[in-house]
C-alpha cells in the first residue's frame, strides 16, 4: 500500500498497542470501531481506551486482545470500511520487543562451509527479506529469497563457493523495500556502495610478542591521522598517506634522521591512537588526493576505509595492507589504539541500521524524533539489546581479526555505562590490559544521567580511562575561548587546579575529593586532532612574544603532560609545535592544514630530544606513573612555595633514587625558592634533561629559571 492511499495511518507502539491517526478532512477524523485483520482474513475488534484531537488529527489509542505475529501485513478498518496497513511504530523502542527478538548468535553477515556460503541478518520488522548476489566483473544480479528464522533473523545458504561476490538485502518494512548493505559487512566496494563476500583466514597474521604492559598509566600515547602522518613531500615516505606508508620502516626526513614510524619508536611511545580507519564518508576512495576527512562519518564499521589503500577497488586490499601496518607496529614494540565511533552514523536516514530496522538503532526525543546530542543528526541507542551486540561484536572483530591493542570511544558520553562495562569485559576475555579511553562529555540525549558514561560516573567505570578536560583547560586555558590564558601562561586564577591536576585529578588532600578515583582513569592532554594546537593558540594568546617565551610555555605544558600523574596523551608533532596555521577545526582542511611537517622536526631538534628525555624520565622513575589515589596521597608531598610556584617531594619506592622534587615555575622571572635539605642531582632544567645527571645542587635554596620545569633526585 503506498503512503498516498492510505486514509488514515496505524502504528504498532507496544506489544498491544496500536495508535491510530484520523485526519479531520476524513469523516471529521470520527470512527465510533476500530478492527484489525491478518492475511487469513481473521476480523478482531480493538478496544478504544483513549481518543485526543492533534493539530489536523484526531488520534485514538487502541488496546489489542493479542500480540501480533511479526513479519506478517495487518490491517486496520475503521467503522466507514476505510482500511490500512498496520505499520510499525514506537514498539521497537520497547523493552518487551527487546526481550523478544535479542539474538544471541555469533553468525550474523556472512560465514563459510564447504562450497556452501551462509548469510544471515536481523530484520525482526521486515515482512519479505531477499539477497541480492553479484558476480564480480558484472552488471547481472540474481534475487534469492531469504526465510525467516527465530528471533527476527532471516537466513540463506547458498550451496556455492561465492568469493568475492557482491552482495546487499532488499528489506521490506511497512510496505516499502529498502535495499542495504549488511551491517555486519567485513570488506565493501569502492565508497562503501557494496558489500564484498571475502575469505578473512586469507589475510590472517600472527600476533607478535609485546612488551609487558601492566598499567594504563605505563602508557605514553601519540594520536596521529593515516594520511598526516606521511603525506608531507619530506616525510621520506614511499607509499605517503597509505597504511602501507604509515607502516614503513627505516624512513628518513631530509636531515637524514629518522621520521614516520621509526621516528615514533625512537621517541618512546608505547601505543600509537590513529583517528577511525573504519570506512568512512567524506572522501571518494577512487580519487582520495581530492578531499581530506579525519573520518568521523562512519558508513561500515566492520570494514577498513579505502582511501588509505593502494587499491580501493580490490576489497582485500584495504583488509591486507591495514593487517601489515598494526604488524610493523607491533614488530616496533608498539601498541595500537583505534578511534571508535559508534555513537552515531554519517546520515541516519541511509544507513544500514535505518534501512534494516527503521528506527531501533537511534535514540529518539519524547516527541519521537531523533535525538542529537552528537550534533550530527543521530545518537546511537546503545542501551537497545542488539545494537550493544553490534558494538561488542564490533569489537571482539577488530581485536581478533586485526589484533587492535585498545579503543579511544568518540562522544562516548553518548554511550551507556551497561555498554562500556560490557566492552571492558569483552576486551579483558580477549586481551587482558587492553588500553580504553572515551570522550565522557555530558551531552544531551535521552538516557538519564545516571546511566551516561561520562566522567561525573567515572567511579561506575573504574577500568576505562576519560579524557580529562579540567587537566587541558587548567594547564593552557580553556579550549574554547582562544584567548584564555592557563596556569602554564601564568594565570594564577588556575593555581588551585593545576596542584590537583598534576597530581592525578584523585584528591591530593582528601579521598572522594577529586574528579576521578585512580590515576589511571585520567589522560592528560592539552591538544589533539581537534580544535586549536597549543601552538597556534599562544601565537594567538601572545602574539607580540618573541618565538623563544612560546617555546618556553609550549614546552613546560608538554612537560606536564609526560610527568604528572595519569596517561600522557600527546598529538602528533607536538613535540615540534605543530601548527594548523590558526585553523581550530580541520575536519575537512587540506594536507597542508593537516600534514605532519617533518622539517619542523629538524628545526626544532632540540625541543624534540627534550620530550624524548622527559620520555625516559617517566619511564625510568615509577614515581612518576603512581597506580592508584591511595599511592598518590601517601607518596607525594606538597612543597610551601609561593603562589604561583607548584613543588612536590614525591617518593621514589624500590629504586636507587629515593626521592624526587618536581618544581614548576609559570612566572616570567627567576625565582628563588627553599627546598629539603641534602644532595640534590639535576635531572631536568628549562634546557636540558639528565637520567644520570653530575650537576648538583647542595643546601636549602635554589633558583628556579623563568617559565620552567625542574626536577631533582636524591639517592
Amino acid at each position: 500500500m503506498n503512503s498516498n492511499d492510505r486514509n488514515f495511518q496505524a502504528y504498532l507502539d507496544e506489544m498491544n498497542i496500536i495508535t491510530i491517526l484520523l485526519p479531520l478532512s476524513y469523516h471529521h477524523g470520527s470512527s465510533s470501531t476500530f478492527s484489525i485483520s491478518d492475511e487469513s482474513q481473521k476480523v478482531t475488534t480493538l478496544q478504544i481506551i483513549k481518543k485526543q484531537q492533534i493539530e489536523n488529527n484526531n488520534k485514538y489509542i487502541c488496546r489489542l486482545g493479542e500480540e501480533i505475529s511479526f513479519g506478517h501485513p495487518y490491517w486496520i478498518i475503521d467503522e466507514h470500511g476505510g482500511k490500512t496497513d498496520l505499520q510499525i511504530g514506537a514498539v521497537i523502542r520497547t523493552e518487551s520487543f527487546d526481550e523478544r527478538f535479542f539474538y544471541d548468535g555469533n553468525d550474523l553477515g556472512v560465514s563459510f562451509m564447504e562450497n556452501q556460503t551462509q548469510f544471515k541478518l536481523w530484520s525482526p520488522t521486515a515482512a519479505q527479506v531477499k539477497l541480492k548476489l553479484r558476480k564480480p566483473n558484472s552488471t547481472f544480479s540474481e534475487i534469492i529469497k531469504m526465510r525467516r528464522e527465530e528471533k527476527g533473523v532471516w537466513s540463506v545458504l547458498v550451496h556455492s563457493d561465492l568469493e568475492l561476490f557482491q552482495y546487499t538485502f532488499l528489506v521490506q518494512v511497512n510496505q516499502e523495500w529498502r535495499e542495504s548493505v549488511d551491517p555486519y559487512a567485513v570488506a565493501v566496494t569502492a565508497n562503501g556502495e557494496l558489500g564484498v563476500v571475502v575469505k578473512l583466514e586469507k589475510t590472517r597474521r600472527q600476533k607478535p610478542f609485546l612488551p609487558p604492559f601492566e598499567n594504563p598509566v605505563d602508557a605514553i600515547i601519540y594520536e596521529t591521522h593515516i594520511r598526516d602522518f606521511t603525506i608531507h613531500p619530506d616525510s621520506g615516505v614511499k607509499h605517503k598517506g597509505l597504511y602501507l606508508g604509515a607502516g614503513e620502516l627505516n624512513t628518513k626526513g631530509k636531515d637524514g634522521e629518522p621520521t614516520g614510524l621509526s621516528y615514533v619508536k625512537d621517541l618512546g611511545i608505547t601505543h600509537i591512537e590513529f583517528l577511525p580507519f573504519n570506512d568512512f564518508a567524506g572522501v571518494d576512495e577512487t580519487e582520495p588526493n581530492k578531499d581530506y576527512n579525519w573520518g568521523y562519518n562512519p558508513l561500515h564499521f566492520n570494514v577498513p576505509e579505502g582511501s588509505y589503500s593502494s587499491n580501493p577497488l580490490d576489497p582485500y586490499a584495504r583488509i591486507i595492507e591495514l593487517k601489515q601496518l598494526i604488524d610493523n607496529i607491533h614488530s616496533q614494540g608498539i601498541r595500537v589504539i583505534m578511534d571508535v565511533v559508534y555513537n552515531h552514523v554519517y546520515i541516519r536516514e541511509t544507513s544500514s541500521f535505518e534501512k534494516v530496522v527503521p528506527g531501533y538503532y537511534f535514540r529518539h526525543n519524547e516527541l519521537g524524533f531523533p535525538s542529537n546530542g552528537t550534533g550530527v543528526g543521530n545518537d546511537i541507542a546503545s542501551e537497545r539489546k542488539m545494537v550493544r551486540k553490534f558494538i561488542l561484536d564490533s569489537i571482539r572483530f577488530w581485536m581478533e581479526e586485526y589484533h587492535i591493542d585498545g579503543f579511544r570511544f568518540d562522544l562516548m558520553g553518548i554511550l551507556d555505562i551497561d555498554t562500556m562495562k560490557e566492552v571492558r569485559k569483552t576486551c579483558d576475555s580477549i586481551q587482558e590490559k587492553t588500553l580504553i579511553i572515551g570522550e565522557g562529555w555530558n551531552l544531551n540525549t535521552p538516557l538519564a544521567m545516571d546511566k551516561k558514561a561520562i566522567i561525573r560516573n567515572q567511579s561506575k567505570l573504574p577500568d576505562i580511562a576519560q579524557f580529562n578536560d579540567k587537566f587541558r583547560d587548567t594547564i593552557k586555558g580553556n579550549t574554547f575561548y582562544l584567548y584564555d590564558k592557563g596556569y602554564v601562561l601564568g594565570n594564577e586564577h588556575y593555581y588551585v587546579e593545576a596542584k590537583e591536576v598534576i597530581t592525578g585529578s584523585v584528591g591530593i588532600d582528601k579521598e572522594g575529593s577529586g574528579l576521578l578515583s585512580n590515576p589511571s582513569q585520567s589522560v592528560n592532554y592539552v591538544e589533539c586532532h581537534d580544535n586549536h594546537t597549543l601552538w597556534d593558540k599562544l601565537l594567538s594568546c601572545l602574539p607580540d612574544m618573541d618565538e623563544l617565551l612560546h617555546i618556553k610555555y609550549h614546552r613546560l605544558a608538554t612537560g606536564l603532560i609526560i610527568l604528572s600523574q595519569g596517561i600522557p596523551f600527546l598529538h602528533s608533532g607536538q613535540e615540534f609545535f605543530r601548527t594548523k596555521r590558526g585553523d581550530g577545526n580541520s575536519y575537512k582542511s587540506p594536507d597542508h592544514i593537516n600534514r605532519l611537517d617533518w622539517n619542523r622536526k629538524q628545526l626544532y631538534s632540540d625541543n624534540v630530544n627534550y620530550i624524548k628525555g622527559l620520555i625516559q624520565i617517566r619511564k625510568q622513575f615509577p614515581c612518576f606513573r603512581l597506580k592508584t589515589g591511595d599511592a598518590i596521597r601517601n607518596y607525594i608531598q606538597n612543597l610551601p612555595l609561593p603562589i604561583p610556584l607548584i613543588g612536590y617531594s614525591i617518593q621514589n619506592e624500590n629504586h636507587d633514587i629515593r626521592e624526587v622534587l618536581l618544581l614548576i615555575n609559570p612566572t616570567r622571572s627567576k625565582q628563588s625558592i627553599q627546598i629539603p635539605d641534602g644532595k640534590w642531582s639535576v635531572l631536568v632544567d628549562d634546557e636540558k634533561v639528565e637520567i644520570s645527571s653530575k650537576q648538583l645542587v647542595l643546601g636549602k635554596e635554589m633558583v628556579l629559571e623563568p617559565v620552567c620545569l625542574t626536577i631533582l633526585a636524591k639517592k
